[in-house]
């Protein structure tokens, strides 16, 4: 097993030197095999940039982002922030991340004082559920596609920050159970040592990568599908309750409809003791090569 890429490091942003009325950041590339930019850094570092402006005592509890153009996997990201409002308990941001002058993402999250009221969830029945401890890496199952060199598009299932342990089966090659539900526990794979805010930019970065997965999985159509392609449109996700990106989630995932070449995705985090921590929701455009 090669070393996962360094999650804190992917998410940092840095202070361009431009001060307006604006706050200018950058932040590093991730390369993919496809060369576009991955949506789930641009969230979790758009998240960290609007972090950056926020009082430490005020927790983000949604975001909603649009991506509007795919970006250049090789080249940083520039990220502006507006600080939209500060309120006696909320604060309110819009991120815009560029590249080569162009606005490649728009993202506006909101932040609260901690506070007390109403409380209730629905919490997840973990007994039927197999332990993430019993079930097997993508590099137990996977493992023998990796090149000497650690490169080419098995790379980027292999080498992941996160450790994805499916409970149903994957579908990166074939699709055995085609359902438009499926739950995958998951993990950074290494400790990941910071606050709040970055372990929210971190499990954004995370809910990316599967989103499309229950839409896939009921039309039987795998990841390695020749000429299929899938980009996110929109990104919404909520966070409830405390949580650590480097202790087990599950992630449930469901997909009500898809149409028009775009599929709806809604995605549920709890942790260990069945506490719902994060809600996400995206729409995703898919194209196969019958429907060009």
């Amino acid at each position: 097993m090669t070393a996962s890429p360094d999650l804190l490091a992917m998410l940092s942003v840095l202070d361009s030197g431009a001060r307006t009325r604006d706050d200018i950041l950058t932040g590093p590339a991730f390369p993919t095999p496809h060369g576009r930019s991955f949506g789930g850094q641009v969230l979790g570092q758009a998240i960290a940039a609007a972090g950056t402006t926020v009082p430490e005592d005020r927790i983000i509890h949604s975001m909603h982002g649009y991506f509007l153009r795919p970006g250049d996997s090789e080249d940083r990201m520039t990220f502006e922030v507006d600080r939209l409002h500060d309120g006696r308990s909320f604060s309110t941001r819009r991120v815009q991340a560029y590249q080569s002058g162009q606005v490649l993402m728009s993202m506006i999250s909101s932040y609260q004082e901690q506070d007390e009221g109403l409380e209730h969830q629905e919490t997840a029945d973990l007994g039927a559920v197999p332990d993430p401890e019993s079930l097997p890496s993508v590099w137990e199952t996977y493992g023998h596609l990796a090149s000497p060199g650690g490169g080419g598009r098995a790379s980027w299932v292999l080498n992941r920050p996160f450790d994805f342990r499916y409970v149903e089966s994957d579908i990166i090659l074939d699709v055995a159970e085609p359902s438009n539900r499926q739950r995958v526990w998951l993990r950074s794979r290494d400790t990941f040592e910071t606050t709040p805010l970055l372990h929210a930019a971190a499990l954004a970065f995370a809910s990316d990568y599967l989103l499309l997965e229950p839409v896939l999985r009921r039309h039987g159509v795998p990841w390695a599908t020749p000429g299929m392609r899938g980009a996110s449109l929109d990104h919404a996700m909520w966070f409830h309750r405390p949580f650590r990106v480097d202790e087990w989630l599950l992630y449930e995932l469901e997909s009500p409809t898809a149409q028009g070449g775009r599929g709806l995705a809604h995605g549920r985090f709890y942790d260990r003791d069945g506490a719902l921590v994060a809600s996400v929701s995206q729409e995703t455009t898919i194209r196969l090569p019958e429907h060009e």
